[in-house]
């Protein structure tokens, strides 16, 4: 009979987790056998051919466009202060969230100094700003040390603070306006359209989706069913119909003089789909709550708000923090549909790219390297978002 896999503990030896977790039995054996041949074929041919095969001139030639497509190169030091902005407080993040040993605290600094010091050392001479991108890799490790270093001072109670101003000092920064030059929304494509896009998206869907779980469990008939009307009504909706919505018939219906954004119609979009999911999941995390919570905040003369201010809604946003990640992190893979309705982000510019007759047939190469790159931001935000749930979660 097949058992789960245990991890290693400190008086089991690797020899011994082996023959327990993986050779128990003649099927677990024969199981082993079978998947380390399969692995073994399938990683040595991709192997091959990404060493002798491929042709990544593609990628070499096409770089920029990949990352930040057409927005202007006189204006790309706006993203690189952006970067240098966001790096050393996602290490003061990680440094509060992180739990456990220290070892395992050492190991993860060392992996994030491991990877500055990978990116400096590509010995690759067409990949640009390699030094500069691994000294904001190296702010992120350091930044990681001071914050474990100056745990439990005030001033990173401000952090949350410091990521809503770092947000809008992003947008700033993107469209321009207030002292520096406008950049058109048009030039928004690649990457940075892909994050601009699902980084707004979440962070307004999610006060709208908490207002929304907390509308349909109104007592206030007018209100729960509105906003049963706005759940049901979205959810029932595929999200390339929204989109379609918004890009098609938005301007049809709006006079000649009236002319909304483009990337704005699409973050509404996307906003108003991920906002119907987020009430349901969010009005699953407060249903958990037990009714002596509820009991306890009366006895202690609380009202309705402060009761879901300081009681039910933060237990009720720990507990649906892995359904909420999980929302974003499909929405981020979403924003793939964006190229159906004629926006060039991160699928969409790599097809203007194979469209391109010196890179016809270069698919392989091209998907793999956006799979690699949606997997790289698709872990990282999971890897953060469990560091904040065991942070949060009770030690019992």
């Amino acid at each position: 009979m097949m058992r789960s896999p245990q991890g290693i503990t400190p008086q089991q030896t690797p020899i011994a987790w082996l023959r327990q977790n993986l050779f128990s039995s003649w099927l677990n054996s024969a199981i082993t056998l079978l998947l380390v041949v399969i692995i073994v074929t399938v990683v040595g041919r991709l192997g091959l051919w990404i060493t002798t095969e491929a042709r990544w001139t593609v990628l070499v030639d096409n770089w920029t466009l990949f990352f930040v497509g057409r927005y202007p190169a006189a204006e790309q030091w706006r993203l690189w202060l952006w970067l240098g902005l966001l790096s050393p407080t996602l290490g003061l993040t990680w440094g509060c969230l992180a739990t456990g040993s220290h070892r395992w605290q050492r190991r993860s600094l060392w992996g994030w100094a491991g990877l500055a010091a990978a990116i400096a050392g590509i010995p690759l001479p067409w990949f640009p700003h390699k030094l500069g991108l691994a000294a904001i890799a190296a702010t992120v490790p350091a930044a990681s040390w001071l914050a474990q270093r100056c745990r439990g001072q005030a001033w990173l109670r401000f952090l949350p603070t410091l990521w809503g101003v770092l947000f809008l000092v992003g947008l700033w920064l993107l469209q321009g306006g207030l002292g520096l030059r406008p950049v058109s929304s048009n030039d928004w494509s690649g990457l940075l359209l892909t994050l601009a896009t699902a980084l707004i998206s979440m962070v307004c869907s999610l006060p709208l989706g908490i207002l929304l779980a907390l509308g349909r469990q109104s007592s206030l008939p007018a209100i729960r069913w509105l906003s049963v009307t706005y759940i049901e009504l979205f959810r029932g909706l595929p999200l390339v119909t929204i989109l379609f919505f918004g890009q098609v018939m938005v301007p049809l219906m709006l006079d000649s003089e009236w002319r909304i954004d483009r990337i704005l119609r699409a973050i509404v979009g996307l906003t108003i789909f991920l906002s119907a999911y987020l009430a349901e999941t969010v009005r699953g995390g407060l249903q958990a709550i037990p009714q002596g919570q509820f009991e306890a905040a009366a006895a202690l003369g609380l009202n309705l708000f402060q009761t879901y201010r300081f009681i039910v809604l933060p237990q009720a946003l720990r507990i649906s923090i892995p359904a909420i990640v999980g929302l974003f992190l499909n929405l981020l893979q979403d924003t793939t549909l964006l190229s159906i309705v004629g926006l060039l982000e991160l699928l969409g510019i790599s097809r203007s790219i194979l469209a391109n007759p010196a890179y016809l047939g270069r698919y392989a190469e091209v998907y793999l390297f956006l799979g690699v790159l949606y997997w790289l931001c698709c872990y990282g935000l999971a890897q953060l978002s469990r560091r904040l749930e065991q942070r949060l979660t009770p030690q019992r």
